[in-house]
């Protein structure tokens, strides 16, 4: 395969973000790499915005308890609870439609993508809707920055607090499970640690927890003042001597470097290449933004082996179908089920070690349905399948649908057929501006390099007899769609 400059901007586009948008299409072919990235970078420096989807009556409900809470204990009341679960249910919802949005249409698209990637680096659970808009902030605004702020910051946030069980953590009954997580998910991974340094830094991290607002909280008279032996340091050490000490072992930067090298370059790790990144990013004092610069700007990284080698996630894929083909969707819903249908939802990780990735992302279902995706956007077909019943992973959608007939659902092979539109308004017209200058017997080839990480997709002939030829534009749609609608699209 011939790796073109266009192919290569693509892939970098893919890579540091969700794929071009319309009008980027023009520029794949005459860009420099370095000025690409440099733009990318440039448009992701800008801080974010908070995004704030919780409902006044979470608010009202959390700041009454606090304010309550300074004189009494206040309890609530069964309906209560069952009202705040809901409503901030509904509010995650929300809330990722709202990022959902943010990677389709934000310029910071290296910000974002790096946010997607610590998002399920730093997995949480969490039903609370403040403590997920809290810690989706602080992994948004230190995306690029430091890991060792972003650590700081995420190990202190309720989200995860909560989630890993630190607000059980207090003096002669420490609690285990974050100590372990920050250890194995978040820093230096497993072997590189013993279950005494487990069982000392568990005492460490007694006392930290969090309030109802969700803010950091250190009780004092929880914590254990005691003498702890800790990767053969000895000291009184706290929660935040265990994570500087964390950030000192050489064994974290190659365990974050390792995992970033397989998500945004190839499942098929070089050790020399990832060890030669990670000493930069261990001396550079972790510098997200740095390592990014080394990886996107290495000739390695445009390599054939490198280019189309990597699977989209069901979140890549439904935003960069949405990035290059812009549309206004009726029901903005519809991607909830898309989502879960996939196997990923925002917000909803399987586990604390977050989405496994690569092959993963396919099984004989989610294949079919990822083949069918731009159909089913383009003719406003209904999807029609039977999604793993797990409640806490569908947030609350076990028997959504388009009206009460479909709520009611079918039942196959023991779950419940959903049955719900994508209802989309396409326009056509940037993306069909950047091909009007192409003549009508290289569009089949033009339209390839466009959209496929490969040279080598389905064969023109084949295309065109599938193709609308009523029109120049009906034949553009009918061949973006099948393209969209091959293997070689799931890549990147």
């Amino acid at each position: 395969m011939v790796v073109t400059n266009q192919l290569k901007n693509q892939h970098l586009l893919w890579r540091a973000g969700f794929g071009p948008m319309a009008e980027d299409l023009s520029q794949l072919a005459t860009a420099s790499q370095k000025s690409y990235f440099q733009a990318i970078v440039k448009a992701s420096n800008k801080k974010p915005e908070y995004l704030d989807l919780a409902d006044n009556y979470i608010k009202g409900l959390m700041m009454g308890i606090d304010e309550v809470g300074r004189m009494q204990r206040k309890e609530l009341s069964d309906q209560e609870k069952k009202k705040l679960r809901q409503a901030s249910r509904e509010s995650i919802k929300s809330l990722n439609l709202a990022w959902l949005n943010e990677m389709i249409n934000s310029q910071a698209q290296l910000r974002e993508k790096m946010s997607l990637f610590w998002h399920g680096h730093f997995a949480s659970r969490n039903l609370n809707i403040l403590y997920q808009q809290q810690l989706l902030d602080a992994i948004r605004r230190n995306a690029l920055g430091n890991f060792g702020d972003m650590l700081k910051e995420v190990s202190k946030s309720a989200a995860m607090i909560n989630f890993l069980n630190n607000n059980q953590n207090r003096k002669d009954h420490p609690n285990e499970n974050f100590a372990r997580e920050v250890m194995e998910l978040f820093t230096m991974g497993r072997g590189n640690y013993t279950e005494q340094d487990v069982k000392e830094a568990a005492r460490a991290f007694t006392g930290w927890g969090a309030n109802v607002k969700g803010e950091f909280v250190f009780r004092k008279l929880l914590h254990d003042e005691g003498e702890k032996k800790f990767l053969g340091k000895t000291g009184n050490f706290d929660g935040d001597d265990i994570l500087s000490m964390l950030l000192e072992q050489k064994a974290t930067a190659n365990y974050i470097t390792r995992k970033i090298y397989r998500y945004f370059v190839n499942e098929t790790v070089d050790d020399e290449k990832v060890n030669w990144l990670a000493n930069r990013f261990y001396q550079g004092n972790y510098n997200i933004q740095s390592l990014m610069q080394d990886i996107f700007t290495s000739d390695w990284f445009y390599h054939e082996g490198n280019i189309g080698a990597k699977i989209k996630s069901p979140v890549e894929l439904l935003v960069g179908i949405r990035r290059i083909l812009p549309m206004q969707l009726e029901n903005e819903e519809a991607q909830l089920l898309v989502q879960r249908l996939l196997g990923q939802i925002l917000f909803y990780p399987p586990n604390v070690a977050g989405w496994p990735g690569g092959k993963n992302w396919i099984d004989s279902s989610s294949l079919m349905l990822r083949l069918r995706l731009p159909q089913l956007i383009h003719d406003d077909e209904s999807i029609n399948l039977a999604p793993k019943s797990d409640d806490d992973q569908q947030m609350g959608m076990k028997e959504e649908g388009n009206d009460g007939e479909n709520r009611k659902a079918q039942k196959m092979n023991g779950n419940k057929l959903v049955k719900q539109q994508i209802l989309a308004n396409i326009n056509w017209s940037p993306y069909l501006a950047q091909f009007e200058k192409v003549p009508k017997e290289k569009l089949v080839n033009a339209l390839g390099e466009i959209l496929l990480q490969t040279a080598n997709g389905p064969s023109e002939p084949l295309l065109e007899r599938q193709a609308d030829k009523n029109s120049r534009e009906s034949f553009i749609k009918s061949i973006t769609i099948s393209l969209m609608a091959t293997p070689e699209y799931q890549l990147c």
